[in-house]
């Protein structure tokens, strides 16, 4: 079959999205021409490309460049100041921090880590427990009719198949998120493993970006691996339900991941980097496996016309973007760190200078 998804369609590694403004009746074509250039998530890729869409309809003087190369490759391009700005599913750290020029981190979107799988027998969702996934990215768990996973899906003929684990090869904040939540769970994953944008894998197949990962479970049946949700729907692949702390076997849903938040609301409008994955029992509709997905910004930078650009499209994120993410399985963020990211954006400068 040769019945590519839109997202197929494009390399992983070199997916540049590159979109024009058109002329229009309320066109501000007299304005200064800019071009902005982004790199990083592959998780947020799905819904940077609406936004740069939408946004680009409007500014149409404004073209955008972003290219889906995983948080790690965005953060060094930050670093190295070859692009304008940087998509992260990880937060930078105070260590990070100290290591380049000044930027800010804003949360831009939220969404679920979901645990996709190749198992076309099966015709109901997968139930994992924490300790069923930790067994099977540890690799102690070889087999799909291992008493863990049968435990979890009782009256379920499981099939007589290994499993093959699929993960990123090159760093990512997807794998921040997912290995984040293992270390939580599991002490025996966060002995052996711990977490980070890479990792060393027990066992498995590497993918590059969430897009090789998906290719990889759809290429090898008994496969499992995470990536973002549209990936798999995308790829008509099925999503595992995930036991949370309150017992409950959850979908991976932009309301569930809106329930994680929630749960962690307080503290996240004071620090935004706070991890949100296994929320307490108390949060019962929550997906335990969720995480926010951060802009990075030189806090200063040359020209004027391309600094206010800048700060105009992520303030568009931050509000009207919002609603576009609820559409492709994303969580809004709350107002308290909506607050937050607008207090960030002010601190952008032009050349030394404060924006208007």
């Amino acid at each position: 079959m040769r019945n590519f998804t839109t997202i197929q369609k494009f390399a992983a590694a070199t997916l540049t999205l590159t979109l024009f403004g058109f002329a229009g009746c309320n066109s501000n074509s007299g304005s200064e021409n800019v071009a902005l250039s982004g790199a990083g998530s592959t998780f947020v890729y799905p819904v940077m490309q609406r936004w740069i869409q939408d946004f680009s309809g409007v500014h149409k003087n404004v073209q955008i460049n972003y290219q889906s190369i995983g948080s790690g490759g965005g953060i060094q391009q930050v670093k190295s100041g070859t692009v304008d700005f940087g998509a992260s599913d990880a937060a930078l750290d105070d260590q990070q921090l100290g290591e380049m020029k000044p930027v800010i981190q804003i949360p831009e979107s939220a969404g679920p880590v979901c645990i996709t799988y190749n198992l076309p027998d099966l015709k109901q969702p997968l139930q994992l427990s924490a300790d069923s996934l930790a067994g099977i990215f540890l690799g102690t768990i070889k087999t799909w009719q291992d008493s863990a996973i049968a435990k979890d899906n009782p009256g379920v003929t499981l099939p007589k198949q290994p499993v093959v684990v699929s993960h990123r090869a090159e760093g990512s904040g997807t794998t921040n998120i997912f290995t984040t939540y293992l270390s939580a769970v599991s002490p025996e994953w966060q002995a052996k493993v711990g977490k980070g944008n890479s990792v060393s894998w027990p066992v498995g197949i590497g993918g590059k970006g969430s897009e090789g990962v998906t290719g990889n479970i759809r290429q090898s049946p008994g496969a499992i691996g995470y990536v973002e949700l549209t990936y798999a729907e995308q790829n008509h692949l099925p999503v595992a339900k995930i036991k949370n702390q309150a017992g409950q076997y959850v979908a991976a849903t932009a309301a569930a991941t809106t329930a994680a938040i929630n749960a962690f609301s307080g503290q996240l409008s004071q620090d935004p980097r706070l991890p949100i994955v296994n929320p307490p029992a108390s949060a019962a509709d929550a997906y335990p496996i969720s995480g926010l997905t951060f802009l990075i910004i030189p806090k200063d930078g040359a020209g004027k016309a391309k600094r206010t650009a800048l700060k105009n499209f992520a303030q568009y994120i931050i509000t009207d973007g919002q609603a576009t993410a609820g559409t492709l399985n994303y969580a809004p963020l709350p107002d308290g760190v909506k607050q937050y990211d607008q207090q960030q954006l002010q601190t952008l400068t032009a050349d030394g200078q404060p924006l208007q």
